[in-house]
């Protein structure tokens, strides 16, 4: 197979180029302005007069914030799955049926060619960055492989394609790529996640594999088969040697930060952090591990951030990337080339550089625990568990914490954590696992300090221990299992949370 790399390096030396004189603001109010032009006669620019808009200031007057029932109550549904014309004016061949962490229900997002396009820009960017941080890599040489869904798309009428986002763009894979990307037509096809799992891990022993990527959860678990598959493997280099770049995203990285280090000593991989939603590609890791994700500012979409402590308000602040401050937690909303309008996306982020704009995704807004008054964020919920789990020397495979209400007068309430490790966790674990998580909460977060103290308003919490394969276990149950599905670290709702606990 003929390495590409070369020619990868000419894109990445004058893209590179480009971003480093690129004015972020300034392709901001370009971007937007080439949304509010091209969907101005859709029957959302009609409504919203976007031929009278010459700011950023009168587009976030006349176009308020709005969630995903919103835009379906509004303009989709009526139409669907013909959504041509509603919010964006092109045809609309392919809808991506997002997984629905929190609740479970479906949603259906549009997906534009442009989107297609900005999505394939994106992944270049980000193959750019990557050879400007490793020049001798040769990550074009050999196969690529997304670990993904089907690309046996539903048809819910003539022309019209339905499916997981990963499946959607391995069937708009560009002419140049689909020589090299793997699994076969074929394998690529196959729906469900355990018979696909099971081919493709010792067909990938073969394949000389130099790019992955994929919602991390499941890649750890594709790489133990794929290990399991080979007599005496024990690391990425014992299976893939060839391995350039392990891409990931879709969930945090710090639980399974350890278990990839480990996984990867002795390989020449390096991994690398992106930010995509079915919403849009966001951002891409261009520095180290763990410095922050630059923001795609000339790739289709336009952002806000607004305050999360304002989003209940009747009129919440509205920033952009020429108001926003490092270090405050913002829910960001998307205006997207795919017909999405001041859509908060439900993600959280901070930024930790404003030039060019850097962000850590910190949680989902449904993520956020306040059962009592703590107001804990994801990133906070992540990093206490992540510590937790160091400090015992062992690796979490999945967890998810939900609170339990007080059952009866003088019971207090408290929060309850299921955590898989990689192996059987034994009951002293547990217990020190849970005082452990208390501290890290206590020491980072006042509001649940103040709740905490002295087990006035809330009690210590309750760790337990999942078998290996709980979650998957459950996922599967849900039909939730794999590609872009993630098990939710928050479960607010009840039933969902009382499905697990039955399961163990």
């Amino acid at each position: 197979m003929l390495d590409a790399t070369p020619l990868l390096r000419m894109y990445a030396q004058r893209r590179l180029a480009s971003l480093a004189h690129q004015n972020p603001l300034e392709a901001q109010r370009k971007q937007l302005r080439w949304l509010l032009r091209h969907a101005a006669f859709t029957q959302f620019g009609k409504d919203h007069e976007f031929t009278k808009i010459r700011s950023v200031e009168d587009y976030q007057k006349q176009v308020k914030l709005r969630r995903y029932e919103d835009f379906w109550r509004d303009y989709w549904q009526k139409p669907f799955p013909r959504l041509t014309g509603t919010t964006w004016p092109d045809a609309i061949k392919f809808i991506a049926a997002s997984s629905g962490t929190t609740t479970g229900k479906t949603k259906f997002i549009p997906v534009s060619q442009q989107m297609i396009a900005s999505n394939r820009r994106a992944i270049l960017d980000m193959l750019a960055f990557h050879l400007a941080r490793r020049p001798g890599s040769r990550v074009l040489s050999g196969r690529t492989f997304m670990l993904g869904g089907s690309t046996d798309l539903n048809r819910p009428a003539a022309g019209v394609y339905t499916g997981d986002l990963s499946g959607i763009a391995a069937k708009n894979l560009p002419w140049w790529a689909k020589p090299r990307y793997f699994p076969p037509p074929t394998l690529a096809k196959i729906a469900d996640w355990t018979e696909k799992v099971a081919a493709l891990a010792p067909l990938s022993l073969s394949a000389n594999l130099t790019l992955m990527g994929g919602t991390v959860s499941w890649l750890l678990s594709f790489l133990e088969q794929a290990m399991a598959a080979k007599a005496g493997a024990t690391s990425i280099a014992d299976i893939s040697p060839q391995l350039d770049l392990l891409i990931h995203g879709g969930v945090s990285f710090e639980p399974y930060r350890r278990r990839f280090s480990d996984l990867l000593a002795g390989s020449r991989a390096e991994t690398s952090e992106v930010y995509p939603a079915s919403e849009g590609f966001i951002a891409i890791q261009d520095r180290g591990s763990g410095e922050g994700l630059r923001l795609l500012a000339d790739n289709g979409l336009f952002y806000e951030f607004v305050p999360v402590e304002e989003l209940d308000s009747a009129q919440p602040t509205r920033h952009w990337l020429g108001t926003v401050e490092t270090g405050r937690n913002y829910a960001i909303a998307l205006t997207t080339n795919a017909g999405l309008w001041s859509y908060l996306l439900g993600d959280t982020v901070r930024f930790v550089d404003t030039a060019p704009a850097r962000i850590v995704v910190t949680g989902r807004l449904s993520h956020s625990l306040s059962a009592f008054g703590e107001h804990l964020i994801g990133e906070e919920i992540e990093a206490a568990v992540t510590g937790a789990a160091a400090h015992l020397g062992v690796h979490v495979t999945d967890f998810t914490v939900a609170p339990e209400f007080p059952a009866a007068a003088g019971d207090k309430g408290r929060h309850v954590y299921i955590i898989e490790l990689s192996n059987a966790a034994e009951p002293e674990q547990a217990k020190l696992c849970s005082e452990l998580i208390d501290q890290d909460l206590m020491d980072r977060n006042l509001d649940y300090r103040e709740h905490r103290h002295g087990d006035v308003q809330m009690a210590a919490p309750e760790v337990g221990g999942a078998p290996p394969g709980t979650f998957a276990h459950w996922m599967n149950s849900r039909g939730k299992l794999g590609a872009q599905n993630k098990v939710p670290r928050v479960m607010s709702e009840n039933a969902m949370f009382k499905s697990l606990i039955e399961m163990i």
